[in-house]
């Protein structure tokens, strides 16, 4: 993988526990600080799509309480093989 070269400031006591990890882990300070930034751009990507794509077919809108429970009721029904609800 290609990489490039940058600077960033950072706190000391940052430093420190990167310094500090990555003796305990085995791996370079550099390392640290890589797996820190992929964090970061992932955690602040701005997705294509979104997560859930599909569509569900319905009335086009949200059921009620009282429809909610029946649908679990008659899930479980057929799941149980019983005529009761549980």
């Amino acid at each position: 993988m290609s990489m490039k070269r940058t600077n960033v400031y950072a706190d000391p006591a940052d430093l420190a526990i990167i310094k500090e990890a990555a003796k305990r882990r085995g791996v370079s300070e550099a390392e640290i600080i890589r797996q820190g930034i992929h964090l970061a751009a992932m955690a602040n990507r701005v997705w294509d799509e979104p997560l859930f794509s599909r569509t569900f077919e319905g009335a086009g809108r949200t059921p009620g309480k009282r429809r909610v429970r029946e649908t679990v009721a008659d899930a479980v029904r057929r799941e149980s093989g019983t005529g009761n609800a549980a």
